[in-house]
């Protein structure tokens, strides 16, 4: 048996199992297992400027390719601290990444030592696993544990720990016979499908709800194909967003109080079934649980066990991996189709794509500063099909749900249910790793872009360019709309007058930070965007710059400092705000539906705000 140290095997391991590319930042505690992957060679690393930006960067490349794991290396005492909101955002959103912290020796370890800390039971709330390796011979074993648990089940993040005598020690391990665990996924049964399926059809106005698990599984071909069967409207949550094109017959709009279209939310409303997969019924999603379950009955399809029922009791709950449900369905979806025994749902699709075509929110404005909804405009005149969307939390990414386009899986890569500030450039960073050809844009408020801009360097080191669009209005937007409510404006402006802002230069004196010259300032390039005629020069430029520098660019847009973007407190109490658009002043939002649409003029909804 080949004796070599343990840090030595878990780097074979890591090799066994697909890896080939590692986000960190080495230390003292964690120099055995950075001296392992140098020697072998086989693993890419991209040095962090911070250790929470390669957690997110891990998170990234994970959710940016089918099969991919991200990895984030760290010493210990801090590093391990700054990896649990990396963690946190993965474990929340079922993304695998594994995280590997160094640590003080084992003898230490209750000797108050410089950066030893219990980071095992920090990690442990938010990984399906975190674990301290004591005994050397376990390192390959617990490195191959952490891939069987990431991948099985409900996918999520493992943290090991691994003690810096521990990591060169000598063991035995023969890396010729090693191979990964077989992966665990539940599966659904062809009764239980036979019977979700002949619920959706003693209904009238059913839809399909699509959640990220189906991305996760792979399944959104699947997902298509049963739609497209069944003629089944379909509604994707900002996690499922892409698993059918924006411009498919069959997508009706995604649903909520925040990132969600107006005809999406109205469709809703008048549904009468939903077959939920690989969804978890998110609370930005459906409002008050009361409102959104009246009137309809509910299937939810989910590989979690404990996810059955956690929001809400469904009317049947099915224990199951995406692709392996929506295998069934489309088989027997098929089957039914072939002997005549699906019900007509033609008038159902067509009034979804109604209410599609004429419920839409007003996007074309010519003021100076910028409104935001002009720059998601340009944004998807500018940008083809193929674009990848990388965001996170703010008024930056609920008005892109509201007015971009998507059109194909992990194309919309975003933190969900975390949401963590500064995770969408650290995040593009890794999507860049993971996909070296693709069309990468970042989308930013001003306060996430701030969060963890140090990693624009990390861009320009490491040759990762993508576009980064920065929406500007020097305000934390969706923190000073929320407290409208509580009638205040308090510590959520941004703005000063910045000393090196000229008064007749391209920098706005009274925005604060001067993010091009930051940008510049960490090896990229930037170009600022003013007003509506500068549009088509900057996108042109900025493309140009990333061509030439193969390095990230930054292009920030100058924003009114107030805009309200739509969002309430149920699906159906919506604010719009600004301006919106009603092509049909006869559209009834009251079922049944007259599709001559002479019988009704009910506008309530479709005249909101």
């Amino acid at each position: 048996m080949p004796k070599m140290r343990a840090v030595d095997a878990a780097v074979l391991v890591l090799e066994k199992e697909g890896v080939n590319c590692a986000f960190g930042v080495p230390g003292a505690a964690i120099n055995p297992f950075y001296n392992a992957m140098k020697k072998r060679g086989s693993i890419r690393h991209v040095l962090a400027r911070h250790v929470e930006g390669a957690s997110h960067m891990a998170e990234g490349y994970t959710r940016a390719v089918a099969g991919n794991i991200g990895v984030c290396i760290g010493t210990s005492g801090p590093a391990g601290t700054d990896m649990i909101t990396g963690l946190y955002s993965a474990s929340a959103d079922s993304i695998p990444i594994l995280t590997i912290t160094g640590q003080a020796p084992r003898a230490k370890l209750d000797k108050e030592d410089f950066q030893a800390i219990d980071i095992s039971s920090i990690a442990a709330p938010v990984s399906k696993w975190s674990t301290t390796v004591m005994e050397p011979g376990l390192v390959p074993y617990v490195f191959q544990k952490a891939f069987h648990l990431m991948r099985s089940g409900r996918p999520g993040p493992v943290h090991i720990d691994l003690p810096i005598d521990v990591q060169i020690a000598e063991i035995e391990f023969d890396p010729d016979t090693y191979q990964p665990m077989d992966v665990f996924k539940s599966k659904a049964s062809r009764a239980q499908c036979e019977k979700a399926l002949n619920m959706l059809l003693d209904h009238d106005f059913p839809l399909i709800v699509a959640g990220g698990g189906i991305i996760n599984a792979d399944a959104s071909n699947l997902l298509v194909e049963l739609a497209e069967t069944l003629n089944v409207p379909v509604i994707p949550t900002l996690m499922g967003w892409g698993t059918i094109p924006d411009d498919h017959g069959l997508m009706a709009g995604m649903v909520g109080l925040q990132t969600s279209h107006r005809y999406g939310n109205a469709t809703f409303g008048l549904s009468d079934f939903v077959l939920g997969v690989g969804n978890r019924w998110a609370n930005r999603h459906t409002g008050s649980i009361d409102k959104y379950t009246a009137g309809r009955k509910f299937v939810h399809v989910d590989i979690e066990p404990t996810q059955i029922g956690r929001i809400f009791e469904p009317d049947f709950g099915i224990v199951s991996d995406a692709k392996v449900a929506l295998e069934l369905f489309v088989e027997i979806a098929k089957e039914r189709k072939a002997a005549g025994k699906l019900k007509d749902y033609t008038a159902w699709v067509e009034s979804c794509q109604h209410r599609k075509s004429v419920m839409l929110r007003k996007t074309h404005f010519d003021d100076v500063p910028l409104k935001p909804q002009r720059v998601y405009e340009e944004m998807n005149q500018e940008f083809d099909r193929n674009t990848i969307y990388v965001t996170t939390i703010g008024l930056s990414q609920i008005a892109g749900a509201q007015f971009l386009k998507v059109y194909n899986p992990r194309h919309w890569i975003n933190c969900g249910q975390a949401g963590p500030l500064g995770w969408t450039l650290p995040a593009a960073l890794g999507v860049r790793a993971a996909r070296p050809d693709a069309n990468i844009v970042a989308l930013s408020g001003d306060y996430d872009f701030q969060f963890l801009i140090e990693e624009l360097a990390v861009g320009a080191q490491h040759k990762l360019p993508y576009l980064h669009v920065v929406v500007n209005n020097s305000y934390l937007g969706l923190i000073r709309q929320a407290q409208k409510g509580m009638d205040m404006d308090f510590e959520v402006s941004l703005a000063f007058d910045n000393i090196n802002a000229e008064d007749d230069g391209d920098a706005p004196r009274g925005y604060g930070v001067d993010h091009v010259a930051v940008a510049e300032g960490l090896g990229c390039k930037a170009v600022r965007i003013k007003s509506p005629n500068e549009f088509k020069d900057g996108f042109a430029k900025a493309k140009a710059l990333m061509e030439e520098h193969q390095v990230p660019v930054v292009l920030e847009f100058i924003l009114e400092r107030v805009t309200n973007i739509a969002m309430g407190t149920e699906v159906d109490n919506i604010n719009e705000f600004e301006d919106v658009l009603c092509l049909d002043p006869n559209l009834s939002l009251k079922r049944p539906f007259d599709m001559s649409r002479e019988a009704e003029n009910d506008t309530s909804m479709a005249d909101a705000g």
